[in-house]
């Protein structure tokens, strides 16, 4: 398979980069960092349009949208939750995923078995809303919002398309007190992507297989 991961130059992109090319997969990891395998800011059109003419001619048979940015920790209420952040975040979050995806469809219809997997969060959720971290929480909400359309959308198309909730995973947003590792997180993913197809597009599971509520 070739796989593209975004936000692939740490935490659990760099942990799925690694398993899929320990597994003899093809893997295309974007980031913004100089470091990166492919410079992408998915924030910006023109770096997505530099990654459709580096990959033109080639199939995509997973494409894993995983970067994105947590900039409201901590914030309060009554103080906090500048504008800019907001934009920030939705720029990363939502219209980031979107982008994304829009770039690679040309590649993703080259492959005979597409598959989209988004990583949003359980924080999206109807059912976690806690009163905290609001933007991170509006904003993948929508990547989740996003996730479910795309899968009507692409369903004629045959691209399969699954939203995730990772997991709690000790990375340097989630943080030391987290539940599991990269590394627990990876090979659930692995998995999930792995039993996405025409049935499940459209789905919204947890990192261990469970279906989430939206």
């Amino acid at each position: 398979m070739h796989i593209v991961i975004t936000g692939a130059t740490r935490g659990i992109g760099a942990g799925l980069a690694d398993y899929y090319r320990n597994a003899g997969h093809v893997v295309t990891g974007t980031g913004r960092s100089a470091g990166a395998q492919m410079t992408l800011d998915v924030t910006q059109p023109a770096d997505h349009t530099a990654m459709a003419k580096a990959l033109e001619g080639r199939a995509v048979d997973l494409l894993v949208c995983n970067a994105g940015v947590y900039l409201d920790k901590g914030e309060a209420l009554d103080t906090g939750y500048a504008p800019d952040l907001w934009s920030q975040t939705f720029a990363a979050n939502v219209t980031g995923v979107f982008l994304t995806v829009q770039s690679l469809l040309p590649n993703l219809a080259l492959s005979a078995a597409p598959k989209v997997a988004i990583i949003s969060s359980q924080m999206g959720s109807s059912t976690r809303a806690s009163g905290t971290s609001l933007i991170y929480r509006v904003s993948k909400a929508a990547a989740l919002n996003l996730g479910l359309n795309l899968a009507s959308a692409l369903r004629p198309e045959g691209i399969a398309v699954g939203v995730y909730h990772p997991g709690w995973v000790r990375t340097d947003m989630g943080g030391a007190e987290a539940d599991i590792s990269v590394d627990q997180a990876v090979t659930g993913l692995v998995e999930r992507f792995a039993a996405l197809g025409p049935d499940s597009t459209g789905c919204f599971e947890t990192w261990d297989g469970c279906a989430h509520p939206l």
